[in-house]
């Protein structure tokens, strides 16, 4: 793993909301690909294959939803007072 590469940005998973959360997963799922495939200039050469693959995008969408999961228990689901005063669980 590059030293210089920082996998979670900011080094902190608390978000002031759920929209800056999923900016975060998507963030951080990036990074996962960058350290799994250093070369730059491979990943470029890869990209026009899994874009036009559903099985790799559907892939791509669970590891952003993984992130997304841990970044939502990190920040107790926004405080659980927002959800449960929204009504929205």
């Amino acid at each position: 793993m590059s030293e210089q590469t920082k996998l979670i940005p900011g080094n902190s998973l608390i978000t002031a909301t759920p929209e800056d959360g999923r900016i975060l997963a998507v963030k951080m799922a990036r990074l996962i690909i960058k350290i799994t495939q250093p070369d730059a200039e491979i990943r470029e050469q890869l990209r026009p294959k899994y874009a036009n693959d559903a099985a790799m995008l559907i892939a791509i969408g669970q590891t952003v939803a993984t992130e997304f999961a841990t970044i939502a228990k990190a920040n107790e689901y926004w405080k659980n007072t927002k959800t449960m005063k929204s009504g929205i669980y």
